[in-house]
């Protein structure tokens, strides 16, 4: 049997918010999403990330550990939200107002409300 050629994958974690840590790696086919994180090196940089309670995700779809890696795959880090985004939204239009979002931002001189 010959042996796979090596595949590019990209692993992606942001610790905080507009922080983000990307390793690009180049593994021996065929790996797991699992292999690309103990192979980046993120597991030991950042001791927070519990494997059993993370969530990873390949191109923005939730994934196994187990799930094997095509060439040029993106594995995500994901970490959980700090604020329901319902709420946040909630919030945010109550700061801004009625008038100030959604179909009332631009009205014309002397339209009717709505449009």
């Amino acid at each position: 049997m010959a042996a796979e050629a090596p595949i590019a994958v990209t692993v992606v974690y942001s610790p905080a918010p507009r922080e983000v840590r990307e390793v690009r790696l180049r593994l021996e086919a065929p790996c797991t999403v699992m292999q690309a994180l103990q192979a980046s090196g993120l597991l030991q940089f950042f001791p927070s990330i519990n494997l059993h309670d993370t969530v990873v995700g390949v191109w923005g779809r939730k994934a196994k550990l187990t799930q094997r890696l095509c060439e040029n795959d993106r594995v995500e880090i994901y970490r959980p939200l700090s604020v329901d985004p319902k709420v946040a939204r909630r919030e945010r239009f109550a700061r801004q107002g009625a008038r100030t979002a959604g179909l009332f931002v631009k009205k014309r001189a002397g339209a009717k409300a709505g449009y």
